[in-house]
């Protein structure tokens, strides 16, 4: 049995100490196709599987899918705002209370999978354009009182796509759904 921390399947993200062109190249590519890893993690989970906890105490399979595409569209917005504005102050929200709305406990995946692609594919594209100084550009985080740039959000963020699929394909495993 794993003494592994269930709620980082993938381990705390670590930035590295060098953002070397190749390893953004990859978080590049892990934006981009997430969509279809995460649908593919959901793929032919009935209702009691998207309602099951990945972990005792954690958000069901459906909340972390709900999570992801929040968490995703407060990103874009970050990125947007950091590009357009000089180190801006964003706005944190409150991640575990949007969980608890109805549509993260209740709503279906098919939307949310949509929500993704398009999200995705925006922010992928906005992304892909950057010039090499933008990844330079700063924003600042109240509640954290600490200002980071672009080049680390965009690998905290391909952190979190795989570190949420992983949710739910180590669920899949433990739980043998196929």
């Amino acid at each position: 049995m794993s003494t592994a921390d269930p709620r980082y399947p993938i381990g705390k993200y670590v930035p590295p100490a060098n953002f070397a062109k190749e390893i953004m190249k990859e978080w590049l590519d892990v934006i981009a196709t997430f969509p279809t890893q995460m649908e593919l993690a959901v793929k032919d989970l009935n209702d009691d599987h998207l309602d099951t906890p990945y972990r005792d105490g954690g958000w069901t399979v459906r909340q972390v899918v709900h999570h992801v595409a929040d968490s995703h569209m407060n990103a874009y917005i970050r990125f947007k705002l950091t590009l357009t504005e000089e180190n801006p102050t964003i706005k944190p929200y409150q991640e575990e209370r949007w969980a608890e709305l109805a549509d993260s406990k209740f709503g279906t995946l098919e939307d949310t999978l949509m929500l993704l692609k398009v999200l995705h594919s925006k922010w992928s594209h906005v992304m892909q354009n950057m010039e090499e100084e933008e990844w330079d550009r700063v924003f600042t985080h109240p509640e954290y009182n600490r200002t980071t740039n672009l080049k680390f959000n965009l690998g905290l963020y391909a952190w979190h796509c795989r570190h949420h699929e992983a949710h739910i394909t180590h669920l899949r495993s433990r739980k043998g759904w196929a």
